[in-house]
């Protein structure tokens, strides 16, 4: 049996990696104080996995998550990468795995957030923009209107960008 003791985060992966990077580096700062414990540290998965066991992993990471980030930016909510009609082992002619696996039309993403829905606290559902203000227009409908939804970045008086460290602290550690 695993805990739900983890802090999942998902997102894009190449579009918003400063975003995620972030968060990481936070976390293995000596001057930020921002703990969490990686549910991606739990259970590991090739990227050339077929698409289906790769969401069996995150499946398991997602068991074992007590809280979930979402970073959200440009391309969150229009990703089709984990769309089982993208990978090499679906037949479009039989609309069906050739290695008889279920098939799903979710990304990875919608995947990820239709899971937390479903089995993570509201209140544990985080969802950060890549943005100095929140465009819930981006971010997947099982999410839009639930948890806690902040902008990453916030202008300060002097017209500068600076990341929101201190309001995005307090939604993950509390």
């Amino acid at each position: 049996m695993v805990y739900r003791t983890k802090t999942y985060i998902a997102g894009d992966w190449t579009g918003d990696k400063n975003a995620i990077n972030k968060l990481y580096s936070w976390k293995d700062s000596d001057f930020y104080t921002l703990d969490f414990v990686d549910a991606h540290e739990l259970h590991n998965s090739s990227d050339s996995s077929l698409y289906c066991s790769i969401k069996e992993n995150l499946k398991i990471r997602l068991d074992g998550s007590k809280k979930f980030i979402l970073i959200v930016g440009e391309k969150t909510n229009t990703i089709t990468k984990g769309n089982c009609s993208y990978c090499a082992k679906y037949s479009s002619w039989y609309n069906k795995c050739l290695n008889n696996n279920t098939t799903s039309h979710k990304s990875y993403i919608q995947y990820e957030c239709d899971y937390a829905k479903r089995n993570i606290d509201e209140n544990n559902i985080i969802v950060l923009y890549n943005y100095k203000t929140v465009h819930k227009d981006k971010c997947p409908e099982s999410l839009r209107y639930i948890g806690k939804h902040i902008p990453i970045m916030y202008t300060a008086a002097d017209g500068k960008t600076y990341w929101n460290y201190s309001e995005i602290k307090n939604a993950i550690m509390n």
